[in-house]
C-alpha cells in the first residue's frame, strides 16, 4: 500500500435548478458560484470549485458544473478529469433532459464511480419519493453508474447529508490507486492574474506530481515557463500531487498567452499537438441521429473544445449505441494522449452524439475500409506493451523518445518491451 495519500476529484452533474450548487455549499460551506451574474440569476454558468474532508479524513475536490443546456460546453470542460460523479436529481421533478445528457456524458467518459443525491426531499411525501427513486434506478440501469447508491437529502433541512458523506467515502474506497505516468499534465480550465503574482492557471493535475521551480511547457503554443508557486485548496504547497485541483502561478508566461483548453506539461517534448487521431467511438444510445462519415463535430477532450470532422474507417455510419473505428481530423492542433476519453457533439442543432477513447494520437492519414488499418487499431487498443511497441515500429524506425510519445506508454514499459523484442529478434536497434 502506497504511503502517499490518494487524492480524488468529484464532479457534480444534473439538470438546472435541481440544487447542485446549494448541495455543494451545504456539504462544504463554500459557495461554488463565484460570478456576480450567477448570484444574481441564481443559476450556475461556469465551473465552480470547492473541497471537503470526508468522515474517513480524506480530502476531496469538488467541481460544480452548470446544469443548463446553454452551458453544456462549460460542463464538459469540468468533467474530463474527475474520478467520480455526484449526480443530483430533484425529488419533486425527477430526471429531466439535462439529467439524461449529463448521464450519457458520464457513461461515454466511463466514469464508473458515483453517488446519486436525490435532493429536495422536504418538498415531497414518502410515496412520491419512492416512485422517483425507482425512476432514477431505471435511468441508471445499463450505464457506468448502474451501481451508484441513491441517497435522499435536503440541503435546506440537512436531512441525509451525513448519509451522503458516508456514501461518498464508501464509494471512493472502491477506486483503485491511480497509477502515475512519467509526466504530469494539467488541462487548464481557468486562467487569471493576481496582483503581485502574475499569471495563474487552474485544473486537475494528472499523471504525476508538479514541483515549485519546475520548468513547464504550455501546449499547443509551446511557450515555456516556470512554476513560481502552487496551491491546492487555497493552501500553498511545494509539491502538487496528481488527482488534486491545483493552482499554478507561472513566471515567464503572460495571462493573455494561456486560455482554457491549453495543457500545461512538465516534460517538454513528451506531448506534441496533433491534427489527427485514431479512436474507438460509441454513439449515444437513444440519440435521434447517427454519426455519418465526414460529419462536422465539436470535439471535447480535457478542458478543450475544437472543431473537427470524423472519418469513419470501417462503416458508413455509427448508429446510436453502436461503436466504430474513426479518424478525427481537426481544424487546429489538439493536445491528447493515448487512452484519453473524449466527447463529440453535433454543432447545430447542439447535441451530444458520441464519445470514445484515443488509441493513436499521431497516426498517418488512413484510407477507409482497409483490413490492415483496422487490425493495427485493434492491437493499439487492446494489445500488450510488446505488441503495441512492435506495431509502432512496423512501418518506420522510431527513436526511443518518440516511441514513448507514439505509443502513449510509460517510458519504463517502452524500454522493457523494446528490450524483449530485441532479444526475440523481432526488432533491431540502429
Amino acid at each position: 500500500m502506497s504511503s502517499t495519500p490518494q487524492h480524488y476529484v468529484i464532479g457534480t452533474a444534473g439538470h438546472v435548478d435541481h440544487g447542485k450548487s446549494t448541495l455543494v455549499k451545504a456539504l462544504t460551506g463554500i459557495d461554488p458560484d463565484r460570478l456576480r451574474e450567477e448570484k444574481e440569476r441564481e443559476m450556475t454558468i461556469d465551473l465552480g470549485f470547492a473541497w471537503l474532508r470526508l468522515p474517513s479524513g480524506r480530502q476531496v475536490s469538488i467541481v460544480d458544473v452548470p446544469g443548463h443546456e446553454r452551458f453544456i460546453k462549460n460542463m464538459l470542460a469540468g468533467v474530463g478529469g474527475i474520478d467520480a460523479a455526484l449526480l443530483v436529481i430533484a425529488a419533486d421533478e425527477g430526471p429531466m433532459p439535462q439529467t439524461d445528457e449529463h448521464l450519457a456524458i458520464l457513461d461515454l467518459l466511463q466514469v464508473g464511480r458515483g453517488v446519486v443525491a436525490l435532493t429536495k426531499i422536504d418538498l415531497v411525501d414518502d410515496e412520491w419519493r419512492a416512485m422517483v427513486t425507482e425512476e432514477v434506478s431505471d435511468k441508471l440501469h445499463g450505464t457506468s453508474l448502474a451501481a451508484a447508491p441513491i441517497v435522499p437529502v435536503s440541503a435546506v433541512t440537512g436531512a441525509g447529508l451525513d448519509a451522503l458523506l458516508q456514501a461518498l467515502d464508501a464509494m471512493l474506497d472502491t477506486i483503485p490507486p491511480r497509477g502515475e505516468t512519467s509526466y504530469p499534465r494539467l488541462p487548464v480550465d481557468r486562467v487569471f492574474t493576481m496582483p503581485g503574482f502574475g499569471t495563474v492557471v487552474t485544473g486537475t493535475l494528472l499523471g504525476g506530481p508538479l514541483d515549485v521551480g519546475q520548468e513547464v511547457e504550455i501546449l499547443p503554443s509551446g511557450l515555456r515557463g516556470r512554476v513560481r508557486g502552487l496551491q491546492s485548496h487555497r493552501a500553498r504547497v511545494e509539491r502538487a500531487m496528481p488527482g488534486t485541483r491545483t493552482a499554478v502561478n507561472l513566471s515567464g508566461v503572460a495571462v493573455d498567452d494561456v486560455t482554457r483548453g491549453d495543457v500545461l506539461v512538465s516534460s517538454p517534448g513528451r506531448l506534441q499537438p496533433t491534427l489527427l487521431l485514431d479512436a474507438r467511438l460509441r454513439g449515444v444510445a437513444g440519440s435521434p441521429v447517427p454519426l455519418e462519415h465526414n460529419d462536422a463535430v465539436d470535439f471535447f477532450v480535457g478542458a478543450s473544445e475544437t472543431s473537427a470532422r470524423v472519418a469513419l474507417l470501417d462503416r458508413e455510419r455509427i448508429d446510436p449505441g453502436e461503436e466504430g473505428w474513426v479518424q478525427v481530423r481537426f481544424t487546429r492542433p489538439v493536445v491528447v494522449d493515448r487512452g484519453d476519453r473524449f466527447i463529440v457533439r453535433r454543432p447545430s442543432p447542439s447535441l451530444t452524439i458520441g464519445g470514445g477513447v484515443v488509441v493513436d494520437a499521431h497516426p498517418a492519414r488512413h484510407r477507409r475500409h482497409r483490413p490492415e488499418v483496422i487490425a493495427a487499431l485493434e492491437v493499439l487498443a487492446s494489445g500488450t506493451p510488446d505488441e503495441i511497441v512492435a506495431q509502432a515500429l512496423a512501418d518506420r524506425p522510431v527513436e526511443l523518445r518518440a516511441l514513448v510519445r507514439v505509443t502513449g506508454l510509460p517510458e519504463g514499459e517502452v524500454r522493457e518491451a523494446a528490450q524483449r523484442l530485441v532479444e526475440a529478434r523481432a526488432i533491431v536497434v540502429l
